[in-house]
């Protein structure tokens, strides 16, 4: 009877106050122990493993699609040895000639042709990978682009390798061609030429992914195109001094030739920003 009564006498402001700091120190105890079970399942450490697994079978993928597509090659190594590689060199003149200088040569430049042709063939499927890797951390609207942006990517690319193919590589060697004393043969190493044929195809693919570039750089906030039209007069007079570097003629119509698509893929870079701007600026008062 005692007891109960006890229980039910109201209790004193001290007794009150005793409790509350007790209820205080446990809430603080949780709170301390909390920290630890989380740290024990860490999400952040699981995210990067599953990201360090998403790469992994990226890669291994794009590995599997490139050695599929080189071994396709293979079966055609001939016909791009003779009527796609040597093809230019021929056309520029009779007095080049290809020479293998080492016991190794033939199998070399065999094998890097078909890397090199792999790797083009493949272009489209290697960037769908990476962009697949970057897709979960894009928005909605850049992941319903995901078609567009490989198709452009990979026809600029292809836009500039067909245009170092047909353009500036023709133009360059019935120069070499041309140039010099008939005294001097002009024998060349192969090795030497296959470095020229796929280093010039490789930058001009990489200079036709200048508007990609310019739209990835407008994107993240990095380029403007006030800033680009303010620079436009350096950057024409900066791309005539590269194509006259990189065009061995001293004539102006062709370096104009290799010059104007690099102007126009810079104007065309300017129109990218504005658009991607434009449509930032929208987005961010709407969200205001």
């Amino acid at each position: 009877m005692s007891s109960e009564t006890e229980s039910s006498r109201p209790k004193s402001p001290a007794s009150r106050l005793m409790d509350t700091e007790l209820e205080k120190k446990d809430a603080i105890s949780r709170e301390l122990v909390e920290p630890e079970e989380e740290e024990n399942t860490d999400d952040n450490g699981m995210h990067f493993i599953e990201h360090l697994d998403e790469l992994r079978g990226r890669l291994i993928k794009s590995t599997i699609a490139l050695v599929v597509v080189m071994v396709a090659c293979a079966f055609f190594s001939d016909i791009l040895v003779n009527q796609i590689l040597i093809a230019p060199l021929k056309n520029s003149g009779d007095n080049i000639i290809l020479q293998n200088l080492v016991p190794y040569g033939q199998i070399s430049l065999y094998l890097q042709v078909i890397f090199f042709s792999g790797f083009i063939l493949a272009f489209p499927f290697l960037v769908n990978q990476i962009w697949q890797f970057v897709l979960p951390g894009l928005k909605e609207s850049e992941r319903s682009a995901t078609k567009f942006v490989i198709s452009f990517i990979s026809l600029s690319f292809f836009a500039g390798i067909a245009f170092g193919y047909f353009v500036f590589l023709p133009i360059s060697l019935k120069f070499f061609a041309g140039f010099g004393t008939s005294l001097i043969e002009n024998n060349i190493a192969v090795q030497d030429y296959v470095s020229f044929f796929i280093g010039a195809l490789l930058t001009a693919g990489l200079v036709f992914e200048l508007p990609f570039i310019s739209y990835v750089l407008s994107k993240i906030g990095l380029l403007t195109p006030a800033f680009m039209r303010f620079y436009r007069k350096h950057a024409i007079v900066t791309l005539l001094i590269i194509a006259a570097l990189v065009t061995p003629s001293t004539d102006l119509v062709t370096q104009l030739v290799i010059a104007i698509p690099m102007i126009l893929l810079y104007e065309l870079s300017i129109g990218i920003s504005g658009y991607v701007n434009r449509k930032n600026s929208a987005l961010t008062s709407s969200s205001k």
